[in-house]
Order: structure tokens, then sequence, then C-alpha cells
């Protein structure tokens, strides 16, 4: 060995030791392993952080920001309603709907985004079907992940195959290059996980965290000529409720309340329904139906121009410039939705929204209120709030931190409460379509599509701009930028040829077959270790040397290193979605494996065979 491919492998060893050992997370990792071969002089230092224009790189940021705005506008609530069954029914056939819906939008978002997303639904249907919730979120978690194996864009591992393949003068992948083997690994997997695995998930108890529930919340929608329920009966409408645990609690038409309202009434354009509901269901709940919130309409800091409606008193014309400091430096794509919890000691108690002109003097919506279960409320702007009662509020953060600090309100953490608009589930899944569409016919290179999608995305207010940087996760793409020159020196250097020698003269022995086999195992090992994509990147150069000294095509070996990369069921530290579930299943380290490892034998077996089949050697 030349004494640079014994600093590269003692940078590798170290690096891989310290991704294991988790003691300083993986971009910061990377980053040292990157700075140490640059001063070893094994990357040229004007080319050092070249990784963050790569390609790849830029199409992970892109891919991202796109999820989100799916996520946000409401796109995958539709996909949700449309696909997967509203009532309890066979285990099985409700399991393989929901791990399937998984599946597939990991083709296309972010997997820890389509999971995230499917999270709610998913311990909503554990305990409709008496589960423990870990029983469905270990399938659903695994469901994800799976997809990502079938397009270019559904995980960083494809992404940076498809960029090492580009090295090699073949050309980059494209989009559904990977579709035979992964729709294929994915399907078999599905099918085995919803079938029969999700039997061998441990039944844990759910972690209690500890965090402050709201419980839920009680919330105005109104009904518009343009919403399912229009027209219909009440009944009718609450049993399309139930789909998402909300029930209506009141009624109010006109001026007249109705607390108990027949189920034969018809319910009619400009009725407003009172609904008690999750907060996470909010969204869903009005996207069911094609309801918007009562009070969710221009206010007078976004558009001080724009009157109150006539159920509220108008205030001068310049009433909102003059008492709202915040009106004139307002945009609507900086409001934002804010939980607050009315503290024993607030001004606000024994008040009402109107009684503070909570519109008219701080420019802030209230949308909805939670009172641990008490449903004492005749309409929302005239409720007397008490200590302990949650507020879902709407505004500028200068006019809700300024509210909170007036009144004695604590801001809640912030989680997942979409109010999504009408038409921009549609908007946001056109642009996707289209960026898709772009990438996969050769019309544009797969970064510029995305890059452009997010343009759109920004320039319709799908993505506030708020949240266009925070959308990205950016440990991610520092991990990617900072591996991919590490990676190119594994190769330059020699030691890729090294390690394909030691492992093919040793282990396989020249068989082609036996040496795809073995890097294949390799890789899913490594996986379960460590990042998937810092496995890519350091197999990638390793594959392509293999194939080279066997004399056979190298993507069957990169397709191989693709499959591998993204088979972490082993450890909940493999991948971001199974320890995003650890808690929320009560799981433990060693939980993982009774799926996982027939998961994984399965893949092995079926992805084989579709390489050869596939991609010839």
């Amino acid at each position: 060995m030349t004494t640079e491919q014994v600093i590269i492998v003692a940078v590798l060893a170290a690096a891989m030791a310290m991704f294991l050992w988790g003691r300083w997370r993986h971009d910061l990792v990377a980053m040292g392993a990157l700075l140490v071969c640059v001063l070893a002089g094994l990357v040229p230092g004007n080319e050092a952080f070249s990784g963050f224009g790569h390609p790849a790189v830029i199409t992970v940021a892109g891919v991202l920001v796109l999820g989100y705005g799916l996520q946000m506008s409401g796109a995958v609530d539709v996909l949700a309603h449309r696909f997967l069954p509203a009532s309890a029914g066979p285990t099985a056939s409700i399991l393989l709907a929901l791990i399937g819906l998984a599946a597939l939008l990991s083709g296309f978002m972010n997997n820890v985004g389509a999971l995230a997303l499917l999270m709610p639904i998913a311990i909503q249907m554990a305990a409709r079907q008496n589960l423990p919730p870990g029983k469905i979120l270990m399938p659903l978690a695994f469901g994800s992940i799976l997809g990502g194996m079938t397009t270019l864009i559904g995980t960083p591992p494809n992404l940076i195959v498809s960029g090492f393949r580009a090295t090699t003068g073949a050309g980059s992948f494209a989009m559904f290059d990977f579709a035979p083997v992964g729709v294929a690994v994915a399907a078999l997997g599905v099918v085995f996980v919803g079938l029969i695995g999700w039997r061998l998930v441990p039944a844990r108890k759910h972690e209690d965290t500890g965090n402050f529930e709201s419980g839920t919340y009680l919330s105005e929608v109104q009904i518009t000529a343009a919403s399912k329920a229009a027209n219909q009966r009440l009944h009718e409408a609450e049993q399309m409720l139930d789909e998402v645990d909300a029930q209506i609690v009141g009624l109010v038409r006109g001026e007249v309340y109705l607390s108990a309202p027949n189920p034969g009434r018809v319910l009619r354009d400009g009725d407003i329904l009172v609904i008690e509901v999750e907060p996470e269901s909010l969204s869903s709940a009005l996207t069911l139906l094609g309801l918007k919130l009562e009070e969710d309409e221009p206010n007078p800091v976004a558009d001080a121009g724009t009157p109150p409606d006539n159920h509220r008193e108008a205030p001068p014309d310049d009433a909102s410039t003059a008492e709202n400091p915040h009106a004139e430096k307002a945009r609507p794509d900086n409001i934002v939705i804010q939980e607050l919890v009315v503290m024993p000691n607030a001004a606000l108690l024994n008040h009402s929204a109107t009684d503070i002109q909570l519109r008219t003097r701080y420019g802030i919506n209230l949308l909805a209120i939670s009172r641990q279960g008490q449903r004492s409320i005749k309409r929302l702007r005239s409720a007397t709030l008490r200590a302990g009662n949650v507020l879902l509020m709407r505004g500028t953060p200068e006019a809700l931190s300024g509210f909170a600090a007036e009144f004695g309100c604590l801001p809640l953490a912030a989680r997942d409460i979409r109010v999504p608009k009408k038409g921009q589930a549609l908007a946001a899944g056109l642009i996707m379509a289209v960026a898709v569409a772009g990438a996969a016919f050769g019309l544009l290179p797969a970064a510029i599509a995305f890059a452009a999608g997010v343009l759109a995305y920004v320039a319709l207010g799908l993505v506030p701009l708020r949240s266009l940087y925070t959308a990205i996760d950016w440990p991610v793409i520092v991990l990617l930028a900072a591996m991919l020159p590490v990676a190119d020196a594994i190769a330059t250097t020699g030691t890729a040829d090294l390690i394909a020698r030691i492992l093919l003269d040793n282990v396989a022995q020249g068989h082609a077959i036996t040496g795809l086999v073995l890097l294949l195992i390799v890789t899913m090992f490594l996986s379960d270790l460590m990042n998937n994509a810092a496995t890519a990147a350091v197999m990638c150069p390793i594959a392509i040397s293999s194939a080279n000294q066997l004399g056979v095509n190298a993507d069957a070996f990169l397709m191989a290193i693709a499959v591998g990369a993204s088979c972490a069921f082993l450890t909940p530290i493999g991948h971001q979605n199974n320890t995003l579930i650890l808690g929320p299943g009560g799981f433990k380290f060693g939980d993982y494996w009774r799926l996982g490892l027939p998961l994984e034998i399965i893949i092995l077996a079926v992805s084989v065979p579709m390489l050869l089949w596939v991609w010839p050697l």
C-alpha cells in the first residue's frame, strides 16, 4: 500500500467508527474527513467544496423543498383520503393500503416527509384496530424506505450512484432506470410486510414523552357553494368526518346557534359548523369536505385595505395601520400558525376575542380553541377564555409574540398544523408532475428540472419564503457535499482498486455473480450501521473498480449498491425513518431485526436475479 492509500483507509476507518459511535453528527464527521483529506493532499484545495455544486446535491435539496410543498398544500391529504380505507377492516388490507401509499409517495418526495405525513393516520388506524402503535408504525417506516428505491429522486443514494455512473463515461441514470429492480423489490417487500411481517413486530406500549397535550380543538368551519358538504344532510357530513376522527358539535345558521342540530338537517352555503378535531387532523378535515375556516380570510395585517366581513365591526379606514404596528411590513408569506396556552395569571382571562378586538387591533385570527374536552362555546369570537385554554392563532410572528407577551400567553412548541388554501394541492401536484416528467424524458437535467419546480412553488406561494431554506435537511446536504470529494479520493489513490482486489481474490475468487452478491451484502450491512448516503459514497468506487477488474458491466454493481444502501432495516440508527418511530412505537434497539432480517433476506433473494436480468453482466 502507498502512503496515500494508508491515509485514505485510515480516514475512512475513523469516519466509519465515528458514524457508528454517534457522538458527533454525521455532517460534522463528513466535513472533518474532507478537511483531513485536503490537508493530506488527497483532495485539491480548490476542489474541496465542489460537492456543494454537484447535481446530486442540488437535486436532493430541490426534492426536499418540493416534498415540503406537497405536504403543506394538502396534496398528500387528498391522496390519503382517496386511497386509504375510511373504516376498520382486516388489518392486512389496511396495512397494505397504507404501506403502498407510503411507498408511492417516497418515490417522488423525501421518505422522511412521507412517513411524517402518514404517521398520524397510522396511529389512528392502530387505535381503530386495537393494536399497539408500533405494529403499524414499523411497517409504515419500512414501506417508505422501500419506496425510495424506485426512482432516481426517491432517496439520496440513488442520486449518488447516478453521479458515479456519469464519471465512468456512461452518463447518469435516468429517472426510472431504478424502477424495474426497485419496483419488484418494493412490491414484494410491501406485500410481505403487510400480510405477514407486521405480526413479527414486538407489541410495545407507546412511550410517554411528557409533552404538553392540547387535546382536541373546537373550530368553526364554513360551508361554501363548492363544498362537498353543501346540500348534504348533517349525518352524511358527520360520516365523512369520521374518517379523520372529527365530529360536529354545533351549527350556526345566520344568527342562530344550534348545539344539537337535527341529523337530518340539510346543510347550506354559508352555514358554519362547529367541529371537534385533533390539531394534526384539522387540515384533513378541511380538505375532506372542501370547507374553509370561518376566520380564514384576509385580515387587516395581510391586507390593510380589505374590510372585515359583515359579522364583525368595521374599523376606521386607517385603523389597521394606526393600531397595529405590523400592518405596513406584514406580507402574506410571513403569516404563521401558532399555538398559545392561556396562563393562570394572564390578562386575557375572562375576556373574549371580541372584547380585545383581536383582529382589528392585533391583526390576528383565532382559528380554534382547545378547552380540555369542554364544549360550552357558542361562537369562537365570543368565547370567554380561561386558564389552560389553548388557542390556535394565525398572524405574523411579530404580532403573535407581541400579543403573547402583552396578555400572558405561552407559545407552545411548533408542530405540523396546516391550513391549505383552495387550489394549492392541484397546483403543487401539477408542478411536481411537470418537474418529474422533464427529468424523466431527458428534457432537462434532474437538478435543473427540480430547481425550476422550487422556483415555481415559491412564485405561487406554495412554499413561503420563510420556509424555503428550513424545508431543506442541511445536515444531509453537507454530508453529501463533503463525502463526494472523499469518495473521489478513494478512486484516484487506487484504494478502491485495492479493496476490490482483496474482496474479489479472497472471497469472490473471480466469480462475477459472487462478487455482486458480496458487494450487496456488505452495503446492506454498512447501511444498517451508518448513514445510507455515506454508505453509497464509500461503496460506489469499490463497485466500479470491482466491475472493471472482472471485465463486466458496472451498471449491475452500481444498482446493487443503490439497493443495498436503501436496506437499513436492522437498527434504529440506519435510517432517519427508523429513528422517527423509536419513541412513538415504544421500541428498543433490538426490536427492528425481527421484521428487518427476514425482509432483508427477501430483498437479497429478489434483487440478485432482477439485477442480472435487467442489467446483464
